[in-house]
Order: C-alpha cells, then sequence, then structure tokens
C-alpha cells in the first residue's frame, strides 16, 4: 500500500504502532490485527498507550508523525527491495514486514551512523515511556485500566484509600531517620 500523500488516517496509525510494537511487542489486539505482530503475550507499547503519548503536543513529536509515517514506509519499502521480500500492498509497507524484519530496520534507522537516527530513537524512546512510565495518564489511572507497562515492572498499586505506600523501604532499610519536628503529613515543622 502506498501512502496517500493526503489522508495518512488509519495507515499512519498502523505504521506508528508497528513501530512502538517494534520496540516494545505485545499480543495481537485481534487475530486481524496488523499492526501489532504478536511477538509477546503480554501487553506491550500498543496496549500501554503509545500512540496517545506520541500524539501529545508537549513530547514535540505529535507534529512530526505524517513526516515519520512517510519516512518509515519509504525505509521499509527499500528494505524490503534490498532483502528480496514480497510485500502485502494491502497495508503500509512497515507494517506489511515480519516481525524479524521490522526489528532488522529499526536497528539500521537507530544505528548510531544513521543520518536520521536521532528521530527514530526519539520514536523508540517515547515509544518505551508510554510502556515503562505510563507518562500519558496518571497513575491512578493507569492502575485503574490496569497498564500492561506499570504491571510488567512490578509497580505498587495504590492500597485501599488510594495512596501509594510502600510496605517496605526500597534499600531494605531507612536511609534517614525523620526529623523530630516533621508533621503526620511529612512536612517540616
Amino acid at each position: 500500500m502506498q501512502p496517500d500523500e493526503h489522508d495518512a488516517g488509519p495507515a499512519r496509525t498502523a505504521t506508528i504502532e508497528a513501530f512502538a510494537d517494534t520496540i516494545v511487542p505485545g499480543t495481537k489486539r485481534s487475530p486481524d490485527d496488523r499492526a501489532v505482530a504478536g511477538a509477546d503475550p503480554t501487553g506491550g507499547a500498543v496496549a500501554a498507550g503509545a500512540l496517545d503519548l506520541l500524539e501529545q503536543p508537549g513530547g514535540g513529536l505529535a507534529e512530526a508523525l505524517d513526516s515519520l509515517f512517510y519516512t518509515l514506509n519509504d525505509h521499509a519499502t527499500g528494505y524490503a527491495a534490498t532483502h528480496g521480500l514480497r510485500l502485502d500492498e494491502e497495508v503500509p509497507a512497515f507494517v506489511a514486514l515480519p516481525f524479524a524484519h521490522r526489528t532488522a530496520l529499526v536497528r539500521e534507522l537507530t544505528a548510531p551512523e544513521h543520518p536520521e537516527k536521532q528521530m527514530w530513537v526519539a520514536l523508540a524512546l517515547f515509544s518505551n515511556m508510554a510502556f515503562d512510565s505510563a507518562a500519558h495518564i496518571s497513575t491512578t489511572e493507569a492502575f485503574a485500566d490496569r497498564h500492561p507497562g506499570l504491571l510488567t515492572i512490578g509497580y505498587f498499586p495504590p492500597d485501599t484509600e488510594g495512596l501509594f505506600r510502600f510496605p517496605e523501604y526500597s534499600y531494605g532499610r531507612a536511609l534517614a531517620p525523620h526529623h523530630p519536628q516533621t508533621t503526620v503529613t511529612g512536612d517540616p515543622a
């Protein structure tokens, strides 16, 4: 499928999701899901909301996603030709690549010597950020939605009062005693 220059729409979404899924693989959302390759049985970057994070204007990539969509598919078309791969023309070129080839292409694009490395590394970082920190939603909302990244990494959910408490010190011991004038809310007196 050659991307339509005037309406990226679903093809853009599928391409960006396929890139995010290459960075943090996940399970297919349905049997006919082409963007998510299904390389991992758990939720990956797509299930974690990578596209939502990438489309937020504060991250700086939202306005570049259309360009990244076209450029990534151009690279995928060239990669397929170089490697003798026939691509399904019903989907964007990057989406049509088998997962191992998606991974190989992303490795090329993010290599230190690649001239476009910075934009592909940025896209990869944001894809990973959606998974490992749920940066686009509140932590409470992420737990309510059973965010796959936070659960995989082992973040503690809030307690019954909705507060994030930790039953043990993260280093296995208190690092410093409380100041004697610290209030019950943790503020200095």
